[in-house]
């Protein structure tokens, strides 16, 4: 805000788009603490999917995703699974 008010005071578009950031940054803080920090909101209450763990209607595992090809590879390792059962 400072190197904008004192190097490029008549910059409306420059002060606007400061503005904006600004706006959306707060309103992603306000989303974060209304969630209790967490940046995505459950799905299904941790009872919920411990309780589907524990009976057998969920499985639990591991994500892994290719970091140099993130949205093309992706598996899943089950947890008591062998590496041969995991898909």
């Amino acid at each position: 805000q400072n190197y904008l008010d004192n190097f490029w005071p008549d910059l409306k578009a420059a002060h606007e788009l400061f503005d904006s950031i600004v706006q959306a940054r707060r309103e992603r803080e306000s989303e974060s603490q209304e969630n209790h920090g967490k940046e995505y909101p459950e799905h299904l209450p941790v009872e919920i999917l411990e309780a589907g763990i524990k009976s057998g209607r969920y499985l639990q595992g591991t994500l892994n995703v290719n970091k140099h090809r993130a949205q093309l590879e992706a598996f899943v390792r089950l947890q008591g699974f062998g590496s041969k059962d995991s898909g």
